[in-house]
C-alpha cells in the first residue's frame, strides 16, 4: 500500500474528525479508510487513533505524529507549486523591509537586476532598525539579521552572518592584536548602545558562548558611526562582515580574535504565510538568495 496514501489519509482523518467524513471527501467506502490506518500503525508499530463508533481521538503518540505528517504534506505542496510555477510570469507590487544599514548596502544595490529579470514587478523598500509588524502595516517580505522568535513567521535562510572584531592596521601598530577574549580589557573598544545600555561582544570560549562587557571612550547607538571609527584608527569594533567585508578585502581593516568567532544571527527573508506564497514573493526571495551565494559576495566593495 502506498506509504504516501496512508499518511495523507491519518491527516484527513484527524482534520474531518471521523472515517465516514474522510470517506465522503475521496469518494470511497469506509472500510478502505480503516484498512489505511491499520496497514500505517502496523507499519509504525505504535497506535496512532482510539476508534470508536461514533468518534475517533487521537493518542499521544498520534498527536505529534500528525503535526510532523502535515507539515511534510505543506512542504510537499509548496515544492508542487513551485515546479509549476517556475515558468509562470512574476507581477504585481512587492512591499520590502530591511535594516537601514544592511539595506543600503546588500538590497538596494541588487534591486535595479531584480527588475530587469521580472519587469511586471514593482517594489517599495522600506528600510529602518524597528522590527515591523508584517501583517500589520501589510509588508509582503522583510529581511532580518536575528534568530527568529515569533513561530507565526516563516523564515527562508538566505545567508550566513558571521560577526568579527575588526581594528585599523594603524590601530594595531599602536596598540598590538589582543590574543585572547580578556586582553579587550586592555583596548579601546567602540562599542553600541541601546536605549541607554550597552550591547555586550559574543565570543565562543572554552566551548561555549559568553558574552563580554568592553570599554572604551567612544560609544554609539549606530553601527555605521562605529564602523565610520574603526577605519579612522579609534579602536576595536564587532561588526558582521556583510558590513565590513571590502575593507578587510582592501586591506583597510584587520581581524582579530577569530578563533574566538561565535556563530553569528543570520540573515533571513521572512513572510507571514508559506502556503499559497505569491510568485513575485518567490522570485524576489530565490533573488536574493543566489545573489548572496555568489563567490566573495561579501568581500565585494
Amino acid at each position: 500500500m502506498d506509504q504516501f496514501k496512508q499518511i495523507s489519509t491519518f491527516v484527513e482523518v484527524a482534520a474531518k474528525g471521523s472515517l465516514s467524513a474522510a470517506a465522503r471527501a475521496e469518494g470511497i467506502a469506509p472500510a478502505m479508510i480503516g484498512r489505511r490506518l491499520d496497514a500505517l500503525e502496523e507499519r509504525l508499530g505504535v497506535k496512532l487513533l482510539q476508534r470508536t463508533t461514533r468518534k475517533i481521538a487521537l493518542t499521544n503518540e498520534g498527536e505529534a505524529f500528525l503535526e510532523d505528517c502535515q507539515r511534510i504534506l505543506s512542504d510537499l505542496e509548496n515544492a508542487e507549486s513551485a515546479v509549476s510555477e517556475r515558468s509562470a510570469h512574476a507581477s504585481g507590487h512587492l512591499l520590502i523591509s530591511a535594516p537601514a544599514g544592511f539595506g543600503r548596502q546588500h538590497v538596494a544595490p541588487l534591486m535595479p537586476s531584480f527588475l530587469t529579470e521580472h519587469r511586471d514587478v514593482t517594489l517599495t523598500l522600506n528600510l529602518n532598525d524597528r522590527v515591523v509588524d508584517l501583517i500589520g502595516e501589510g509588508i509582503d517580505v522583510a529581511i532580518r539579521i536575528a534568530s527568529l522568535s515569533d513561530s507565526s513567521l516563516v523564515g527562508a535562510k538566505l545567508a550566513d552572518n558571521k560577526r568579527i572584531v575588526v581594528a585599523s592596521p594603524a590601530y594595531i601598530k599602536r596598540h598590538g592584536k589582543p590574543g585572547t577574549v580578556d586582553d579587550l580589557q586592555k583596548h579601546n573598544c567602540l562599542a553600541i548602545s541601546s536605549e541607554g545600555s550597552q550591547r555586550g561582544w559574543s565570543f565562543r570560549q572554552n566551548g561555549k558562548i559568553v558574552t563580554v562587557k568592553v570599554e572604551g571612550n567612544m560609544v554609539c547607538n549606530d553601527g555605521q558611526v562605529l564602523h565610520d571609527w574603526a577605519l579612522a584608527g579609534k579602536g576595536l569594533a564587532w561588526r558582521s562582515m556583510w558590513e565590513v567585508g571590502s575593507e578587510i578585502e582592501s586591506g583597510k581593516l584587520v581581524t582579530v580574535l577569530d578563533e574566538f568567532a561565535a556563530p553569528g544571527n543570520d540573515i533571513y527573508a521572512v513572510f507571514a504565510q508559506r502556503r499559497h506564497l505569491p510568485l513575485r514573493i518567490r522570485v524576489f526571495v530565490d533573488f536574493l538568495r543566489r545573489a548572496y551565494a555568489q563567490p566573495d559576495y561579501w568581500r565585494k566593495g
